[in-house]
C-alpha cells in the first residue's frame, strides 16, 4: 500500500485534471524533466506579484520591506530543508547555472593568481595548476561535465571520469583516479538517465583523503529522498526548484561557509557589492555576493511553498511511494519481449527514473505511441550522450515517477509500450 494518498495529492495539481491528444486522461511521466506544480505553489506566487511585489533589497517603503522578507524567509524556510543555515544557500536561475558559479570560482581565482592579483583568504584552494585533475563520473548530465570540460581547456587542468558497470553503476574498483593533483569530483547524486543512487559517502571519503572538493549535483535526489547536507560530507550542492514542484528559472547552490566566502563573484553588477569606486570594487560577504541584479523574489517564494508541501507529505513517505512504482515498472516493462532496461534492475540504491529500449524501434516511435495515448514520457539522450554511448544507445525512453502517479499509471505506461509494439509491428 502507497505511502501516500495519490487521489488527495493529485486534486492538488490543476494541470492533471486536463485531457490530451484524443480526449485521453493526461498521465504525466516526465517529472524528472520538470514537475508539476499544485495549486499551493501557483497561489503563492500570486500572492507574491498581488500583494508585495517589489525589488528585493532596493527600497525603504513598505512593499519593498515585504519583499524582502518574503525572499529572506523563503531563503531560510529552503535552506533548512537540507539541513543548512540560510547564508549558506545560494539563489541562482537553475542548477545549471549554479555549477558554473562553482566552476567559475576555479577560472577566476586562477586568472588572478596568473597575474599574482590579491585573493580573498582561503582562495588558493580554487587556484589550477597545468595538470591539475578534475575527477566527474560518465554518468554525469551535461551541466555537470560541460562546465568541467571548459574550465579544463582555459585552464590546463586534466578531466579525468569515474566509468560505469554493465549493470549502470559506478565502477570504483579504480581506486588511483583519485589522485593529490585531483582538486574537485563532481557527480550526480542520483543519475537522471540510469537511474542509480550513487554511494556518495564512499567517494567523499576518498575526495578527502587526497584534499579534493566535492560539488554534488543533486537534481534528482533533492525533490524524492531526504537529503541532509551535514550528513552527506559534500562542499557544494545544486538542485533546480521546477523538478521539485517550484517554479521555473530558481535554482539552489548550497557551500560550506568557509568556501563561498573564499570564491570570486561570478556575475557583478548591482546588489552584489560592499563598496564601489572608479578605481576599483570590493564585494559583498555570500549569499549576496553571488546574486548580482534583481532576485528572482516571486519564484522563491513559490519553491518555498513547495518545499513546505513535501514536508508536509514527508520525504521518507515520497521515497517510498516512488520506490513502490518503480519496482512495478520495472517488473512491468521487463515482461515485454525486446525491453532492455538501461540501468540498474536491482532496485537497490535506484531511484525512480526508469530508462528503456525496445528492439526494433526508435525511442521516438515508441514515445510517439505513448503520447498518442495520453503518456507523456521524456525520449532522447536525455542530456546525459555519454551514458548512450556507454551502453551503445542512439537514446531510450524514460519514465519518471512522481508524487501524483499510482499503479494506473505504470500499468498505462506498459499497456502503451505492447501498443507501440503492435502499431509497429516488431
Amino acid at each position: 500500500m502507497s505511502a501516500l494518498d495519490v487521489a488527495s495529492i493529485r486534486a492538488d495539481f490543476p494541470i492533471l485534471k486536463r485531457t490530451v491528444r484524443n480526449d485521453r486522461r493526461l498521465v504525466y511521466l516526465d517529472s524528472g524533466a520538470t514537475s508539476q506544480k499544485p495549486y499551493q505553489v501557483l497561489d503563492a506566487e500570486r500572492n507574491f506579484y498581488e500583494n508585495h511585489n517589489a525589488a528585493v533589497h532596493r527600497g525603504a517603503h513598505q512593499l519593498a520591506e515585504e519583499a524582502t522578507d518574503a525572499f529572506e524567509h523563503s531563503r531560510a524556510n529552503i535552506a533548512d530543508f537540507i539541513g543548512a543555515r540560510a547564508d549558506d544557500l545560494v539563489f541562482t536561475k537553475n542548477a545549471t547555472e549554479a555549477i558554473n558559479l562553482v566552476s567559475y570560482a576555479f577560472l577566476n581565482a586562477t586568472l588572478k593568481a596568473t597575474r599574482n592579483l590579491p585573493l580573498p583568504d582561503g582562495a588558493e584552494r580554487f587556484v589550477l595548476n597545468v595538470g591539475d585533475e578534475i575527477l566527474v563520473t560518465e554518468m554525469e548530465h551535461h551541466a555537470n561535465l560541460i562546465p568541467w570540460q571548459e574550465l579544463c581547456d582555459k585552464t590546463g587542468a586534466t578531466l579525468r571520469w569515474i566509468g560505469l558497470t554493465d549493470e549502470g553503476r559506478l565502477d570504483l574498483s579504480d581506486t588511483s583516479l583519485f589522485t593529490s593533483k585531483t582538486k574537485m569530483v563532481a557527480l550526480t547524486h542520483q543519475s537522471n538517465l540510469l537511474g542509480t543512487v550513487n554511494d556518495i559517502g564512499r567517494i567523499v571519503i576518498a575526495a578527502k583523503a587526497v584534499g579534493a572538493l566535492v560539488l554534488l549535483d543533486a537534481c534528482q535526489s533533492v525533490p524524492h529522498m531526504p537529503v541532509d547536507v551535514s550528513k552527506l560530507g559534500v562542499d557544494f550542492l545544486t538542485w533546480s526548484g521546477h523538478k521539485m514542484l517550484g517554479p521555473l528559472g530558481i535554482g539552489c547552490l548550497w557551500g560550506r561557509t568557509e568556501l563561498l566566502a573564499a570564491m570570486p563573484p561570478f556575475i557583478t553588477g548591482g546588489s552584489m557589492i560592499e563598496t564601489v569606486s572608479m578605481q576599483g570594487s570590493t564585494f559583498a560577504a555570500p549569499p549576496k555576493r553571488f546574486e548580482a541584479g534583481v532576485p528572482m523574489a516571486a519564484q522563491a517564494v513559490g519553491l518555498s511553498r513547495a518545499v513546505d508541501y513535501l514536508r508536509e507529505l514527508g520525504m521518507e513517505n515520497v521515497a517510498a511511494h516512488e520506490h513502490e512504482l518503480t519496482v512495478a515498472a520495472i517488473a512491468g516493462l521487463q515482461g515485454i519481449e525486446g525491453v532492455r532496461i538501461i540501468g540498474p534492475t536491482d532496485a537497490t540504491d535506484r531511484g525512480s527514473a526508469v530508462s528503456f529500449v525496445l528492439d526494433g524501434l526508435h525511442s521516438h516511435d515508441v514515445g510517439q505511441v505513448l503520447d498518442e495515448n495520453g503518456i507523456a514520457v521524456r525520449v532522447g539522450h536525455h542530456c546525459a550522450w555519454p551514458v548512450c554511448r556507454r551502453y551503445e544507445v542512439p537514446a531510450t525512453t524514460r519514465a519518471t515517477f512522481y508524487i501524483y502517479n499510482d499503479l494506473t499509471d505504470v500499468t498505462a505506461l506498459v499497456d502503451g509500450v505492447h501498443a507501440a509494439k503492435k502499431f509497429f509491428g516488431v
